[in-house]
């Protein structure tokens, strides 16, 4: 099921390989990973979904974000993910997904407000990561 958050990215459950000939149809550029490998017992091999994403010519990377949260490096990569949109981002539920892209988009410089306007017309809350989108937006 895809969540779009806005026109150039959108969320997503766990995906499984098979999905991404219907993300593509979609429109979608690229898909970004947030799941860590071996999270829980059954998930689909990451490489797997990597292979069919780049049979079809989209873009794949991975971002894991696992208990440890939300760092720099992560947040940079989303940006440079999000830059070739539009882009599908998984995890277990997309609530990790959609936190990595507020994050990331309010420290290139987005308005908290809107990006938390957007995600809960999505079903996504932000509250957990609000101070930390407000201080990357310069607001705290």
């Amino acid at each position: 099921m895809i969540i779009p958050l806005d026109q150039q990215f959108a969320v997503a459950p766990q995906i499984m390989p098979a999905d991404v000939t219907d993300i593509a149809a979609a429109g979608y550029r690229g898909i970004v990973n947030n799941r860590p490998e071996g999270e829980e017992p059954g998930q689909p091999d990451g490489a797997a979904i990597r292979h069919a994403a780049e049979a079809l010519g989209l873009a794949y990377v991975e971002i894991p974000v696992g208990h440890s949260g939300f760092a720099h490096p992560q947040l940079d990569a989303m940006t440079a993910a999000m830059a070739n949109g539009p882009v599908l981002a998984f995890c277990r539920s997309g609530t990790r997904s959609c936190m990595l892209w507020a994050l990331a988009s309010a420290k290139a410089g987005a308005e908290p407000a809107e990006l938390f306007r957007k995600a809960a017309a999505a079903g996504y809350d932000l509250s957990p990561v609000g101070g930390m989108m407000q201080a990357l937006a310069g607001g705290g």
